[in-house]
């Protein structure tokens, strides 16, 4: 017979995957061992196995919920009938809150690929590309023509937006000179602009 799920289980299985993603995110992925996050979590051994049965399935799981939560969000926001420019400037600022607090969360996903069996990246390959497919249309919609056969445009411009909001975590501080939200508003003002400007 099964075991019964603890009533606290979803408490105990976030508070485990924060504590993983410190672990990781300061030590990579090879370094860093069950034990050393057990420990980090305030956890036996054992009751991490009885969460996450591999380092693998740990690691996925960080950044399954990392992606699963930012796809829920932009799905739960996105004003589909909204001017395009609108919607690209709300979707922008969704990622950037998503990612307050997050860093360690996001540097495993964006280090981890070669950690994970090709399943488990395919899956969260999915997750990405309904993600950013979500930007590539609203840019499209932007600049229709941005998604020429002859010069096709629209997957680096989309790309590139996702540069200047992965990376954002290496430089930007919640006390500096700019808001998260005012950050959020240059990102998308530098994108339309430049893809108005495109020739």
């Amino acid at each position: 017979m099964a075991r019964p799920r603890a009533r606290d289980f979803d408490a105990k299985r976030h508070g485990l995957l924060v504590e993983a993603a410190r672990v990781f995110a300061d030590m990579g992925m090879e370094h860093a061992s069950m034990a050393q996050i057990a420990a980090a979590a305030g956890v036996s051994k054992s009751l991490l196995y009885h969460y996450y049965p591999s380092k693998h399935a740990l690691i996925y799981a960080i950044i399954a919920t990392h992606l699963e939560a930012l796809d829920a969000d932009l799905a739960a926001t996105d004003a589909e009938g909204a001017a395009p420019e609108a919607r690209l400037r709300r979707l922008v600022g969704v990622v950037l809150d998503a990612y307050r607090g997050a860093d360690d969360f996001h540097k495993v996903q964006l280090n981890a690929g070669p950690a994970l069996p090709e399943a488990e990246r395919t899956a969260l390959r999915r997750i990405e590309r309904r993600i950013v497919r979500r930007f590539s249309d609203v840019i499209a919609a932007v600049r229709p023509d941005l998604d020429d056969n002859a010069t096709p445009r629209l997957m680096p411009v989309t790309m590139s937006l996702f540069g200047m909001m992965n990376w954002v975590y290496l430089w930007f501080r919640e006390d500096g000179p700019i808001s998260r939200d005012a950050y959020a508003d240059l990102a998308t003002d530098l994108i339309l602009g430049g893809v108005r400007g495109l020739d």
